[in-house]
């Protein structure tokens, strides 16, 4: 069956010798024993947008030296679409260059392009290689390998992962929502209330105002150190993060940022929050939690912090990414978001996304 199989787009692969070789290398160790279709031709995209709904998908992209692919364009063209061209689908990134530079940059914004096409993505989706390979020193090590070889197991890794993982719903789950927002103003409180109403009644909420009291952020103790706090479920700086938000993220099956968008980056909170989360890192893996996030833009660029999003929770501290994770609106004056055009529609469409992924179909709902 197509859905067993796996799908490697691979755009440009036919490009000069030196900009794909090493790809070629590691897709032959990444592929290994796996049955897979790779499509080199990206035209197919435009001659059957939704023919690669509901498949386990790898994204290989060679960026070459100046981390520009023209065939990778065309990829992210039929993404940004408007349809759900990969409604279903769970994918993966490997991302090459032959600079220091444009891998992550590349990976964000072919997340964000395909999560809103419906892809979902694994824990940690995302495998990259700059032009030393320096990122894999420590995972060399660890791996008792050069950084050529941790490069290619960790493809190796990511492959099985995409076809293996599966996100299993529950009868009944847990969401923990975190925000820095005030209640009496904010546009993003007032989606998310909204929202709320609607969710189903077997998803137990638990709310932390990030505003209350001090959220130190992380000041990057030696890596022991943090290990070492981090082994007691603590982090050297204590306060609320270490007694309220450590605990509600153990509980938690999925957490739902709401991030209202003053200057193109998450809020100091929220982005502390992320930082400290990295001393339980060190002993807690979160593949098995979700993300869903809530922003709202005064103006416009609610796709950075959707990006932000990803590259720091889904990529970095390895939580599932739903397909359509992030309800993004634009509203500035106070209470505008709720006088939005077809808002009562889109909120109900996010509710439901969520009671989906969380809860599971039971004969009489």
């Amino acid at each position: 069956m197509e859905s067993d199989r796996l799908l490697v787009l691979y755009p440009q692969k036919r490009g000069p010798e030196k900009e794909r070789s090493r790809m070629d290398e590691v897709l032959r160790v990444a592929l290994d024993g796996i049955d897979a279709e790779i499509v080199e031709d990206m035209e197919i995209l435009e001659q059957d947008p939704f023919k690669y709904r509901g498949r386990r998908l790898l994204f290989a992209v060679p960026l070459g030296r100046n981390g520009i692919n023209r065939g990778y364009y065309e990829v992210l063209a039929w993404l940004r679409g408007g349809d759900q061209v990969l409604a279903g689908a769970t994918a993966g990134m490997i991302i090459d260059a032959e600079s220091e530079f444009y891998t992550k940059a590349t990976a964000r914004e072919l997340a964000v392009a395909a999560n809103r096409a419906g892809c979902a993505f694994v824990g940690r989706p995302l495998v990259e290689g700059t032009a030393s390979l320096d990122n894999y020193l420590i995972q060399a090590a660890n791996m008792n390998t050069d950084r050529f070889g941790a490069y290619k197991k960790s493809a190796a890794i990511l492959a099985h992962q995409i076809l293996e993982e599966t996100w299993q719903p529950k009868e009944e789950s847990h969401l923990l929502v975190l925000h820095a927002s005030n209640h009496r103003t904010s546009n993003t409180l007032a989606i998310w209330q909204k929202v709320k109403e609607r969710l189903d009644e077997r998803i137990r909420i638990q709310e932390i105002n990030l505003r209350n009291g001090t959220l130190v952020d992380c000041s990057g103790c030696p890596y022991q150190m943090c290990l070492h706090f981090g082994e007691q479920g603590k982090c050297f700086y204590g306060g609320a993060m270490v007694e309220n938000i450590y605990p509600a993220v153990k509980w938690a099956d999925a957490i739902l940022l709401l991030c209202p968008n003053y200057n193109d980056a998450l809020s100091a909170n929220m982005t502390a929050f992320i930082n400290r989360l990295t001393a339980l890192f060190r002993t807690t893996r979160f593949y098995d939690k979700a993300l869903f996030g809530i922003i709202v833009s005064g103006y416009s660029g609610s796709d950075l912090l959707a990006g932000q999003l990803v590259t720091a929770l889904n990529m970095n501290k390895t939580f599932y990414l739903p397909g359509n994770f992030c309800m993004m609106e634009t509203a500035n004056n106070a209470g505008a978001a709720m006088k939005l055009p077809g808002i009562e529609d889109r909120i109900k469409e996010f509710s439901e996304k969520m009671t989906h992924i969380l809860i599971k179909e039971t004969q009489n709902s």
